[in-house]
C-alpha cells in the first residue's frame, strides 16, 4: 500500500493523545503548589513548611521510580498499556490525597501519584519522537510539552477559584478525573509503537501502523531487542564509546532542570508570598510562569530544530539563572509579572530540550531506555528541589530558594555545553546538527 507523507498531519493523532495525557500530568504536578498556601492554613491537616517540602520530595521520589521502571519495561510491555497504567495510578493517588486525614496519609497519596507521573512523561516523549517528522523532533517535543504548562495553568485556576470557596480537597478530586477522561481515549485511539510490535515478532501490525502514519517500516536494527537481555543491552548501549561520557552529562543537566521545574512548581507561590506579595498574587505567579512556559516551548522547539537542542538548552539554562536572581529583588508588581513570565519562557524549555537532545545522541533502539534514564536519574533533582525549598522555608529563608535555583541553572548550562565535546565523532556531528544519529 502507499503510505501517506510523513508530516505533522500524520503525527497529529498521536501528538494530540499524548498532549492530553501530559496535560493531566502538568495539572497534577502543579496542584500541590497551587493549593499549598491553603493547606498550610488548614489546622485540621497539620501541615508545616518542613513537612510540605518533604511531601513534595516523596512525590518526585515516586516519579524517579516510575520513570526508571517505565523506561526499562516499555519495550517489553508496550507503550500504550504503560501509559494507561500511569494515568490510572496518578489519578488514584490524587483521590487518596483528597481523602487524607494527616500529612503522612497525604504524602502516601502523593507518592502513589508520583509513580504514575514519573512513568508517563518518558513514555509520551518516546512515542512522539518516534512518530515525529524528520528533523522536526524538537518542535514536536516542544508542542507536546506545552500541554504540561496548560495543565499547570488549569491547576492554578483551580487553586485560585475552587480552593478558597470549596476547600483544597476538591482540587485533588479534580486530579482524579484523568482516569475517566483520558484512559478510554488512549485505549481506543492510541497506536502501539511499530518498533515494539516488531520486537514482539508482530511484523504485520508493525508494518500496518507504520504505513498508516507515514513512517518508514521498522527494521530489526531499529527495533528494541526483546526480553530481559534486550533491555539490558539497551542500557549498556547508553555507555557505548559514542555516548559513554555524554550520557552522565545529560543526567546532570536533567538533574538541574528538574530541580528547577519541580522546585519552582512547588514553592514559587510561597516564596513570592514571603517576598511581600499577597496570597492572590503569589498563586497567580504560578499561572503566569506556566503561560510563559507555553510560549517558550514553541520558541525553543523551532529554534532547536535550526540550531540544535543542546545549544538552545545551554543558553536557556543561563537565562533561567538570570531570571531567578531577578525574582529575588523587590520589583514593582507589574515588572515582577514580566520577569516571572520571561523566566517561564526559558525555565521549562531548558529541561525539555535536554529530552530533545536524546533524539540526536541515541539510536532508535536506544531512545526509550535513554529517555527513561535521563528522566529517571534527573528525578533526583526533582526530589531535591522541593525538599530544599521546604528546608529554606522552615528556617525562615524562603527567598534563598531563588539563589539555589540560579545555581542549578548554571550547573545545567555547564553540563549541556560539555555534551557535544563528550560525544563520539559520529554522534558529535549529529548533536551539532540537531539531527538523529
Amino acid at each position: 500500500m502507499t503510505s501517506p507523507p510523513h508530516t505533522f498531519r500524520t503525527v497529529f493523532p498521536v501528538l494530540a493523545l499524548c498532549w492530553l495525557a501530559v496535560f493531566f500530568d502538568g495539572m497534577d504536578v502543579n496542584i500541590y503548589g497551587a493549593v499549598m498556601p491553603h493547606m498550610l492554613d488548614d489546622p485540621g491537616l497539620g501541615l508545616t513548611p518542613a513537612s510540605a517540602g518533604t511531601i513534595g520530595s516523596w512525590t518526585t521520589f515516586g516519579m524517579l521510580i516510575g520513570a526508571l521502571v517505565a523506561g526499562n519495561v516499555t519495550d517489553w510491555l508496550g507503550r500504550r498499556p504503560l501509559l494507561v497504567a500511569s494515568i490510572t495510578l496518578f489519578s488514584f493517588g490524587s483521590a487518596l490525597c483528597a481523602l487524607a486525614a494527616s500529612p503522612a496519609s497525604f504524602g502516601a497519596g502523593r507518592f502513589v501519584a508520583g509513580l504514575g507521573l514519573g512513568g508517563l512523561m518518558p513514555l509520551c516523549l518516546a512515542m512522539v519522537m518516534e512518530f515525529a517528522p524528520p528533523r522536526r523532533a524538537a518542535l514536536t517535543t516542544g508542542l507536546l510539552m506545552t500541554s504540561y504548562h496548560a495543565g499547570g495553568m488549569a491547576a492554578t485556576g483551580l487553586g485560585l477559584t475552587v480552593a478558597p470557596s470549596a476547600g483544597w480537597r476538591w482540587v485533588f478530586w479534580a486530579g482524579a478525573l484523568p482516569a475517566v477522561v483520558a484512559v478510554p481515549l488512549l485505549l481506543k485511539l492510541l497506536p502501539e509503537s511499530p518498533g515494539v510490535l516488531l520486537a514482539r515478532g508482530d511484523r504485520g501490525r508493525a508494518d500496518a501502523v507504520a504505513d498508516r502514519y507515514g513512517l518508514p517500516r521498522p527494521t530489526p536494527v531499529e527495533a528494541p531487542a526483546a526480553g530481559a537481555r534486550g533491555r539490558l543491552d539497551a542500557v549498556r548501549a547508553l555507555f557505548a564509546p559514542g555516548s559513554r561520557w555524554a550520557t552522565p552529562l545529560l543526567w546532570l543537566a536533567s538533574f538541574s532542570g528538574l530541580l528547577l521545574v519541580y522546585g519552582v512548581s512547588t514553592w514559587l507561590p510561597q516564596m513570592m508570598r514571603a517576598n511581600g506579595y499577597d496570597l492572590g498574587s503569589s498563586v497567580s505567579f504560578l499561572l503566569v510562569i506556566n503561560a510563559g512556559g507555553i510560549v517558550g516551548l514553541l520558541i525553543a522547539g523551532r529554534t532547536a530544530d535550526r540550531f540544535g537542542a543542546v545549544r538552545v538548552s545551554a543558553i536557556w539554562f543561563v537565562l533561567t539563572a538570570a531570571g531567578a536572581l531577578l525574582l529575588k529583588s523587590q520589583l514593582p508588581l507589574g515588572w515582577t509579572y514580566v520577569v516571572v513570565a520571561c523566566t517561564g519562557v526559558v525555565l521549562f524549555s531548558a529541561q525539555v530540550m535536554v529530552y530533545a537532545a536524546t533524539n540526536t545522541l541515541y539510536r532508535d533502539s536506544e531512545r526509550a531506555a535513554g529517555l527513561g534514564w535521563v528522566a529517571g536519574v534527573g528525578r533526583t533533582g526533582a526530589v531535591f528541589g522541593p525538599w530544599l525549598g521546604g528546608v529554606l522555608a522552615a528556617s525562615g529563608h524562603d527567598t534563598w530558594g531563588f539563589t539555589a535555583f540560579a545555581l542549578a541553572g548554571l550547573l545545567g548550562a555547564a553540563a549541556m555545553v560539555c555534551v557535544p565535546l563528550a560525544a563520539g565523532a559520529t554522534r558529535q556531528r549529529a548533536v551539532a546538527k540537531g539531527s538523529p544519529v
